[in-house]
């Protein structure tokens, strides 16, 4: 006859606790001491002890299950546009949701959203009878959506300007960023004239990074004119069409474009490409995010570093700290970004490192179309 499975009553044992502790270590993370959970982690793996996960998820009435809802760029089915998908920053986000969502014990749905937002809290109020807590990327919800849906579970919010009254934002602090990035333009390269290319016009990061940048710029004496402030969708394909659109425009271009993230910023310098000019030399382009194809492009991208996997895991945290019992008020997480320099600015580059600096001349884009 096959050795019978350990319980928790021989985890107890082993580990030199109580029942009730054990059953703890197993539903919560923050109501046991960390030295005690590691004897009861140790015991368990001595055991080899697997916990019943339906008699878990029937003794408190949980699912272990979290939910994280992103939207979906408008692509269409050709393989090209599946693959750029797969190279949004979101994937990054979603791989520290998934990774820290583990070490608590919950698995991780994903749900793909479109651009309508009624549509979104339909599917949203559906999902929240199947999660315990949500994560929401984006531009998913309004605020009165947040606020109606956190009454059903715990909610967080990644983007936004951090002012939900009944949600945790976690966000990256676009307004230093982006002030940053102006200050880099004017005092290193003597930028007077540049534009901006958006995402979605519902995305508060799109939103919060356009504002101050123009607001940067005009504070350094430095024009954002509106025929250069481009409307894209986040993607390498919609910074080329709306770059491409801007070429068309009888209309000197200015010195400098700065992107919402990436991708629209490959999508950006591979339209100028296509028209002969050539990124820094007539025009220079800016990215955010620091994805991984941009460090190896030509010219290898200046953009900002923030970490989509700290974001994920943070926003973990707080989901599980409020389905632990932790008091949780309405509140904003800003975390830093770091602006990383390379050539595509004009700046000379070492690898990831800025070697000296290559000023632009302001009038170089002016006898551009």
């Amino acid at each position: 006859m096959a050795d019978s499975q350990p319980t928790i009553y021989d985890v107890a044992k082993r580990a030199g606790v109580s029942i009730a502790t054990v059953s703890r270590s197993l539903n919560s993370t923050s109501s046991v001491r960390p030295a005690t959970r590691v004897k009861v982690i140790a015991a368990m793996e001595e055991l080899a002890f697997v916990p019943n996960a339906v008699a878990r998820r029937l003794s408190k009435g949980k699912h272990w299950v979290l939910g994280l809802v992103f939207t979906h760029a408008p692509l269409d089915d050709s393989p090209l546009a599946v693959e750029e998908a797969s190279l949004l920053y979101t994937d990054i986000v979603i791989r520290g949701v998934e990774s820290r969502a583990a070490t608590f014990g919950y698995s991780l749905l994903l749900r793909s959203m479109g651009p309508s937002q009624s549509e979104s809290m339909t599917s949203l109020m559906d999902l929240s009878a199947t999660v315990d807590g949500l994560i929401v990327l984006d531009r998913i919800l309004s605020g009165a959506e947040a606020n109606i849906l956190a009454k059903r579970l715990p909610l967080v919010l990644l983007a936004g300007r951090g002012d939900s009254t009944s949600a945790t934002t976690v966000r990256v602090d676009n307004a230093s960023a982006m002030t940053s990035l102006a200050e880099h333009f004017v005092e290193v390269h003597g930028i007077k004239r540049a534009g901006f290319v958006s995402g979605f016009d519902e995305s508060p990061d799109s939103v919060a990074r356009e504002v101050a940048f123009k607001a940067a710029m005009k504070k350094l004496g430095s024009v954002v004119a509106d025929r250069d402030v481009l409307k894209a969708d986040w993607t390498s394909g919609g910074g080329a069409e709306a770059m491409r659109r801007r070429l068309a425009l009888d209309a000197p271009l200015p010195e400098v474009f700065a992107c919402a993230n990436d991708q629209m910023a490959v999508g950006v310098i591979y339209a100028l490409s296509d028209q002969g000019l050539s990124v820094p030399g007539d025009v220079a382009v800016t990215g955010f995010d620091d994805i991984t194809l941009t460090r190896y492009f030509n010219p290898p991208l200046t953009t900002f570093r923030q970490s989509g996997k700290l974001l994920g895991e943070i926003a973990v945290d707080t989901l599980v700290a409020s389905l632990d019992g932790a008091e949780q008020s309405a509140s904003s997480v800003v975390l830093p970004a770091e602006l990383v320099v390379r050539r595509s600015c004009g700046c000379m580059q070492d690898g990831d490192s800025l070697v000296t600096a290559n000023p632009l001349h302001a009038s170089r884009a002016g006898s551009q179309k």
